[in-house]
């Protein structure tokens, strides 16, 4: 018997079959040991020496791995084909030969880039031994990763507390989110005009040409800069003596783009299906692993972690067959195409991301997949297709027109064609969005056909568009737009992007709207304290230049250990250096970097860190329990605070600073005013009286913009909560209002959610009555909450007892068996969940709290499982929150 070990058990029954009876195929579950998340774990002083840890579920994983191969003849790690697979197989040997669980038994290790049935056998036939290099890469990044994480983040929390952690290639990542942020916010409009006329030529067939020039000047897209200079064109025009000068027509020839790496589909898939880099790497992994296709489970495409784009010449040859079969012979280039990739540091140890076999076409598995796993396969299937076929053939067109009988104005006018569609026929490339004012002529003009006209021919104006317009900022990064900047710029690898992004946001750093990336102040202010103090290790280059090193550690060019000591002397001195620094001097250095977010240009053109109530002190970033805060220097005579920056909607509206006032309220009387607090923007209704009366406040809601706020929505929060009207059963009344955990309406006691704050102002007594009808038939109690209904049911539990589902709580999604609930990962969304991910989480579940139908039947498990543990120290808790 020979033992084979793969990563997922997906994949390693897939490959059970494949290989027959004399087989055994094992899954290990991914990594199975990792560094403990303590001190002491990687050791500089001690060579760099490292301790490993395997957790609990791995431990028994790793127990039944043992004693197959004790029985085995032969051992063969099969795990995925880039480093961290290399990784893998070496953890679960190096646990094996402590385990004594191999003896003197062959250890044979074989890659595959496609789990497909010749794919594997292939891979069988040519095994080899654990490459050390790889292995050696992978330490190098791991002990790096650590060594950061572990001597950073402690002095993040003594110096700026709030700050969660700071990591190697985290941190870079959120320094760019946060230059953009910066770019944004400083950014200018610049006002331009433009100037363009609708023209008819004598064989007929409108079009419209834009002034590139006036009185012997060439005119740039913001070359107009007033109404006064673009009516000057505009009279010149009105003469109305427009003529032909010149008629230019050259072909064009687009080649396709390259096949998909990690990044490009990661990019594609957002642009065109909307999915997150997440969920596509998520879609891709059942893609690669197999789907049941005629009684066998066969993958579909190759493996999904790559950043080549060179593809095996037996799939190009299969290719320009599937294009001559599904398009014609005239698709078909006269040559193969060959890609190099032009990312900076690209690896390129695996082929490009294809289908498995280019015969499959999309509607012929089409019933085998689900709707995200078709479009998926589909973009994948298209983009392979696209990238072996015959260039797009155009016809570009250029007309130069003179206007005007006393100051010329010189019109140009494009127009594009398609005269053979070549890969166009497959697949066109999407394009992220960019400024208007940032295009090209040719990007503005690529559409459309001119009428046919001759030089010298006159033409007839049919109205004149004088526009005024202003320069945009730069956009936001998406999830899609941050990868491709990554790579371009050599930092992280296609295995670390979407962890990478996930940690931004568990963290709190960054958050998602709109699908942009919108830095928090908490990001904000990490990134603003590595830049001062530790510069160097959130500079681009000097991350893509570590990359670059780990890269050659895996070619075997340098030695793994001297990267380390290299980084780790001048790392550790730096880190040295910080021990004294004061925290009044992190915050005026925080002060001077976040200046144009945190205290932004008064309207009145004041000094913007003038306090707001005294007048006489200055406005500076305050450390609290809570976090950071602005703060008046003369604390405590003034108690002046508010929030870093307040804003609703994240599109860069302006801080409320201070107090403004709204305007007064008809019944009362009194003045109502938005004011910022520690806790964020409220509203206030009239002053505190002499006798010690509050006045009435309320809080503005997630979402919206304190700044843009008007009268009419601030009288609406200050009336919650509202009567909405009495109860057709009971003549109790039913109010709305907005509460701890969102908008609710309540009855008698009972609370029911809505679905958003609106809803509160608008909410009638059926809908009301509704929601309070299906709180109670969910099982709330008078201030219990419901059982959320089921996002999705996964089926039967494998072991019986009712079906399993997925739920929205009041803490996250959950997965849900009878009376146990099992929170889904932060890296699991409820639509990716699948019932074995769900069984296993109900199994872990169920055994931390003694109960469940699993864990009934093992006696001596129960018994340990019920053992007290002793709590984890605030040290140790703190420490664990800095690995990665």
């Amino acid at each position: 018997m020979h033992l084979v070990i793969v990563e997922s058990p997906a994949k390693a029954k897939t490959i059970n079959k494949y290989l027959g009876p004399d087989y055994q195929v094992l899954a290990s579950y991914g990594h199975v040991r990792d560094l403990p998340s303590k001190d002491g774990s990687v050791r500089p002083d001690d060579d760099f020496s490292m301790s490993w840890e395997v957790d609990a579920k791995s431990g028994k994983r790793l127990s039944d791995i043992a004693a197959a191969a004790k029985d085995a003849d032969r051992l063969i790690l099969a795990t995925d084909p880039d480093r961290e697979g290399e990784a893998i197989s070496w953890h679960v040997l190096e646990v094996l030969r402590a385990k004594k669980a191999l003896k003197d038994k062959p250890v044979e290790r074989v890659v595959f880039n496609a789990i497909t049935r010749q794919a594997v056998l292939e891979a069988m036939q040519n095994p080899r031994r654990i490459d050390d290099a790889l292995v050696d890469a992978y330490l190098a990044r791991r002990a790096l990763d650590y060594l950061v994480g572990f001597t950073l983040s402690p002095v993040l929390w003594r110096k700026l507390p709030g700050a969660r952690s700071a990591g190697r290639v985290q941190s870079v990542a959120l320094r760019l989110v946060c230059d953009r942020e910066n770019e944004i916010e400083v950014f200018k409009p610049r006002e331009y005009w433009s100037v363009a006329v609708t023209l008819e030529p004598p064989k007929g067939g409108r079009f419209v040409a834009r002034a590139v020039g006036f009185d012997g000047k060439k005119l740039g897209r913001l070359d107009i800069a007033n109404e006064d200079e673009a009516r000057a064109v505009e009279a010149a025009l009105k003469s109305g003596d427009y003529r032909v000068l010149s008629v230019e027509a050259k072909p064009l020839r687009r080649s396709p783009p390259p096949p998909f790496t990690t990044s490009t589909l990661q990019q594609e898939a957002s642009r065109k299906l909307g999915f997150a880099a997440a969920r596509t790497m998520q879609i891709a992994q059942r893609l690669y692993e197999g789907i049941e296709l005629g009684g066998e489970t066969v993958g579909l495409i190759t493996y999904m972690r790559t950043d080549g784009v060179q593809v095996a010449p037996e799939a190009i040859s299969g290719a320009r067959r599937a294009i001559a079969q599904n398009f014609g012979d005239r698709y078909v280039p006269e040559n193969p195409r060959y890609y190099q990739t032009k990312a900076k540091n690209a690896q390129e140890a695996h082929e490009a991301i294809r289908p498995t076999d280019l015969f499959r076409r999309p509607d012929s598995v089409r019933r085998a997949l689900d709707d995200e796993q078709f479009k998926l396969y589909d973009l994948i299937w298209k983009r392979m297709m696209a990238s072996q076929m015959a260039a797009a053939e155009l016809e570009r067109t250029t007309v130069e027109i003179e206007a005007g009988s006393g100051r010329k104005v010189a019109l140009r006018a494009t127009g594009q064609v398609v005269r053979f569609d070549g890969y166009f026929a497959a697949y066109t490339e999407g394009r992220d969005d960019v400024p208007v004012s940032q295009r090209s002529d040719a990007e503005d003009d690529e559409d459309g056909r001119l009428p046919p006209m001759d030089v010298g021919d006159r033409l007839t104006e049919h109205g004149i568009e004088v526009l005024q317009h202003f320069t945009e900022p730069p956009p936001r990064y998406t999830e899609a737009t941050l990868i491709k900047k990554m790579e371009e710029l050599g930092i992280g690898r296609p295995s670390t992007y979407t962890a990478t992004l996930s940690v931004l946001r568990d963290r709190g750093y960054v958050r998602l709207e709109k699908k942009q990336l919108i830095p928090e102040d908490k990001g904000r202010l990490v990134t603003a304290f590595l830049e001062s103090f530790f510069e160097r290790y959130v500079e681009y280059d000097f991350t893509a230049d570590l990359e670059e090193k780990l890269d050659k550690i895996s070619n075997g060019e340098i030695p793994w250990k001297d990267v380390l000591r290299d980084f780790w002397r001048q790392f550790s001195n730096d880190v040295d250096q910080t021990k004294e620094l004061r925290v009044s001097e992190v915050l005026e250095s925080l002060n001077e970097l976040l200046g144009s977010h945190i205290f932004p240009a008064r309207a009145d053109g004041g000094d913007p860190r003038q306090c707001p109530l005294c007048g006489t002190g200055k406005l500076s970033l305050k450390l609290g329990k809570y976090g950071a805060f602005i703060g008046c220097s003369n604390y405590p005579e003034c108690r002046y605070t508010r929030q870093l920056a307040v804003s609703g909607d994240g599109n860069g509206e302006g801080a409320l600073n201070g107090t403004k006032e709204l305007g007064t309220d008809p019944e009362t009387g009194l003045m109502v005013t938005v004011r910022s607090g520690r806790f964020g923007p409220y509203i206030q209704l009239g002053e505190a009286t002499d006798d010690g009366e509050k006045p009435k406040r309320a809080s503005i809601p997630k979402g919206w913009d304190a700044a843009s706020l008007d009268l009419e929505r601030a009288l609406a929060l200050l009336s919650l909560p509202r009567l909405v009207g009495l109860h057709p059963e009971t003549g109790k009344e039913i109010t709305a209002g907005i509460g701890r955990f969102g908008p609710f309406v309540l009855h008698d006691g009972t609370y029911a959610n809505l679905d958003s704050v609106e809803e509160v102002f608008s909410v009638g007594i059926n809908r009301a009555v509704s929601v309070l009808a299906e709180k109670k038939a969910g099982g709330g109690g008078r201030r219990g909450r419901a059982t959320p209904k089921a996002l999705k049911e996964l089926g039967e539990h494998p072991n019986g007892g009712g079906a399993v589902t997925v739920r929205d709580g009041k803490y996250g999604p959950y997965v849900s068996h009878g009376k146990v609930n099992a929170t889904l990962p932060k890296d699991v969304t409820p639509d990716a969940v699948t019932m074995e991910q769900a069984v296993e989480l109900l199994a872990t579940k169920a055994g931390k709290s003694g109960g469940g139908r699993r864990k009934a039947a093992a006696k001596p498990k129960a018994a340990k499982s019920a053992a007290p543990k002793k709590a984890p120290s605030k040290k140790a808790t703190a420490k664990k929150k800095a690995n990665g």
